[in-house]
């Protein structure tokens, strides 16, 4: 039997406040348990929570990214469960009146053309505690630092029809929250994460499938294992008679499988109430009118750009525009340097990007700076170096060897091309190998290469190429 996946995601992006988003605590990373949650963050009697209007202009920013609505007025609301790292009894989160509802992302697909995939709703709340499992021999440490940390969470639609297209789709998002500096997007931090409801339903039927909810996925690769897993777990059961529970799983990455966590609750599980301690949220027209005119150029505003101003394809475009400072650092790049675009491109997302994944970096630690990969660049394309040296050239720049024109110097890079002595070489070259230039003439056109190498092997590599082509091309004619 064939079968239709459906897909839609929750994303929680913690938002780059220096506070909490109902007390002053701090948010700061890797600080010693229990040391960055105040009275109001464990919800202690007589405290009251107090809005960080940060965290409202950031929801405002992601919604006018999204061409969202923004309603005038929205509502926090008591979200109530009972779990050991949430001391209040609940979550202060929205419901029926979030702060952004019905946008859009769109997203590239594999075969070069876009999809549209609606977003249901953004809403603000409130981070819980973390349960500590770890070294405590039979029970359960709880650190609740993170209680009260802001969060979006972001709402897709259920439209995306594989784990691709799910991964598409984070990857856009999580470029985009980046670019808009509400987030800082680490994943390893928790500071972006995913929970991914998938369903399956027999092919072309209309009624969606029963879903579960994998919870809490913080990597691209294992949200799209942990859907490929679930999607394989669900086909198998519906296939030998039996039936999916609605319920709430946790992947886990050693076993790349799937578990169940808990049955999944329903909205009314939850006893949703307005909270009467945090009034009515009202935003003005005036107020998103501002933010509006801020906003920062955005990934697919900047995709288009390089692609009419620098003629870049489509493809190197989306590459460049998917991390703010890996654009960043082709701009900069190429203003420094004026070489041709494509050249830029070539080697930020050649050598450079190999470099840095091979070195576990991000773009901004890298060793070579736009300053310094900008100088080599024009040592390419003034001829003083081939592209061949200038590899060399670049892991002496990485290890920290000086500027291009230090380690040219210093290593005497520098390449020939005097005609002159380019006949020169060609002449011995030719003189030393009568049989090979006698096969090429009667037709073994495949030696050139050989006379080639032999050239550059007398010239150290540092022939110019171009000339050296043209030149013994002239001489192997005779």
């Amino acid at each position: 039997m064939e079968w239709d996946v459906v897909i839609g995601l929750e994303v929680h992006a913690q938002l780059k406040t220096q506070s909490k988003i109902f007390s002053g605590a701090p948010i700061a990373y890797g600080a010693l348990p229990n040391t960055q949650a105040c009275a109001i963050d464990l919800g202690m009697p007589g405290v009251l929570p107090v809005l960080n209007a940060e965290a409202v202009q950031m929801a405002v920013k992601l919604g006018l990214a999204i061409e969202a609505t923004i309603p005038p007025r929205s509502v926090f609301a008591r979200k109530n469960y009972f779990y050991p790292d949430l001391p209040k009894g609940y979550q202060i989160s929205q419901y029926e009146l979030p702060i952004v509802s019905k946008g859009h992302l769109d997203i590239p697909l594999e075969n070069g053309t876009t999809k549209r995939i609606g977003i249901t709703r953004a809403h603000l709340e409130e981070d819980a505690g973390k349960s500590l499992h770890e070294n405590f021999h039979g029970h359960s440490g709880i650190d609740l630092n993170r209680a009260g940390t802001p969060l979006i969470e972001i709402v897709s639609e259920p439209e995306l029809y594989s784990a691709k297209e799910a991964i598409s789709y984070l990857k856009a998002l999580h470029s985009l929250v980046r670019y808009l500096d509400i987030c800082d997007g680490n994943m390893q931090e928790g500071s972006f994460r995913c929970d991914a409801n998938v369903s399956i339903k027999p092919k072309g039927d209309s009624k969606l499938g029963t879903r579960a909810e994998i919870k809490n996925v913080n990597s691209f690769r294992f949200v799209e294992r942990a859907i490929n897993y679930e999607i394989e777990r669900q086909i198998s059961i519906l296939e030998n008679g039996g039936k999916i529970t609605q319920e709430t799983r946790l992947y886990d990455a050693e076993k790349n499988e799937t578990r169940s966590m808990r049955s999944k609750e329903e909205a009314n599980d939850y006893r949703y109430f307005p909270d009467p301690d945090l009034l009515p949220l009202e935003i003005s027209a005036e107020f998103i009118k501002t933010i509006a005119e801020n906003l920062p150029e955005l990934p697919q505003q900047k995709q288009q750009r390089f692609e009419r101003e620098y003629g870049l394809s489509s493809y190197d475009a989306n590459v460049l525009v998917s991390s703010r400072e890996l654009s960043e650092y082709f701009e900069k790049t190429l203003a420094l340097s004026k070489v041709p675009p494509k050249l830029v491109v070539n080697w930020v997302m050649g050598d450079l990007s190999a470099a840095l994944n091979q070195n576990n970096l991000s773009i901004e630690q890298s060793p070579v700076t736009p300053e310094k990969l900008a100088l080599l660049l024009q040592r390419i394309q003034d001829n003083t170096i081939s592209g061949k040296i200038a590899k060399t050239v670049f892991e002496a720049l990485w290890q920290g060897e000086g500027d291009a024109d230090t380690i040219i110097a210093q290593k005497g890079l520098k390449q020939v091309t005097d005609q002159s002595a380019i006949e020169k070489i060609i002449d011995e070259v030719l003189a030393k190998s009568p049989s090979q230039l006698e096969q090429y003439r009667s037709g073994k056109d495949k030696l050139f290469g050989y006379f080639v190498g032999e050239v550059m092997k007398a010239t150290q590599g540092k022939a110019n190429p171009q000339q050296l082509n043209q030149l013994l091309k002239q001489k192997l004619v005779g």
